[in-house]
């Protein structure tokens, strides 16, 4: 029970990396606040993390706007007398260049990656200073540390989450806050299983990138996360915790040759 008497916000919890967390915090004892604007998926998460006797809650959350953010932040308060733990993960982005992006694709992934996370900071820091000290996870990815194709606004937004992450580290450790990043790397969920179920051959094409030579899971992240949110990483903040399958520890050239040997097979 290493969140024993903790209390939990994971925004976009209704599904993916956010549900595998709900579920693995609740498990460990944290009551969890299940905020995501998709009502249906986010209630079925309470009733299975309930099903495993488990304490969470939902609530309607739109990380566009300010005073859903806030609302969020008080029914956690309002519901379970406090606040210990904050991660930021909900997600939203278009794919482009910057010739190709709309204005308004780029404001709204911008809006969801970034400016959600600086408000949520807004608002629970000062709930979690009343409650002696809190954590925030940041679900930032490897493509806040190495870009890749016409994803403009994705790369922009998630390496903007990782110095965020530093920076409220920075002001507000004195306060008892610690404020980490999380950088997934090619994580299968929901969605994945359904594009996978169509392109059957996608992914051993894809895990020859990793050299752990498989994608990840949900409950790959959500452990990363466990250990940030727990009282075993008191000295850990400002970093940005890589969880990739070794994705980013190769040199190109290498992973190059290794990819031209692999065709010739």
């Amino acid at each position: 029970m290493r969140l024993e008497n903790k209390v939990a916000i994971i925004t976009g919890a209704a599904q993916g990396i956010g549900k595998g967390t709900a579920k693995l915090f609740a498990r460990e004892g944290a009551k969890v606040v299940i905020a995501d604007i998709d009502a249906p998926r986010a209630e079925q998460t309470v009733r299975e993390i309930q099903a495993e006797g488990g304490t969470a809650a939902f609530v309607h959350a739109d990380v566009e706007q300010e005073e859903a953010i806030q609302a969020m932040v008080q029914f956690a308060v309002d519901r379970y007398g406090k606040l210990d733990i904050l991660m930021n993960n909900a997600y939203w982005s278009k794919s482009g260049t910057v010739i190709e992006l709309a204005r308004a694709d780029w404001d709204r992934s911008l809006n969801v990656m970034v400016r959600a996370i600086y408000l949520g900071c807004k608002y629970a820091i000062p709930r979690m200073i009343e409650a002696g000290g809190g954590s925030i996870i940041n679900v930032a990815s490897v493509h806040g540390l190495l870009a890749a194709t016409r994803s403009a606004a994705y790369e922009a937004a998630k390496a903007a989450v990782i110095n965020l992450s530093r920076q409220i580290a920075v002001d507000f450790g004195p306060h008892g806050i610690r404020c980490n990043a999380i950088c997934p790397g090619w994580i299968i969920t929901e969605r994945g299983e359904e594009f996978l179920a169509q392109h059957p051959d996608a992914y051993e094409r894809a895990v020859r990138c990793y050299p752990v030579r498989r994608g990840g899971r949900p409950i790959d992240i959500a452990y990363g996360a466990l250990y940030l949110a727990s009282d075993e990483s008191t000295f850990v903040t400002g970093t940005a915790l890589v969880i990739d399958g070794g994705l980013t520890c190769w040199l190109q050239d290498s992973l190059a040759q290794h990819l031209e040997q692999a065709d010739r097979v």
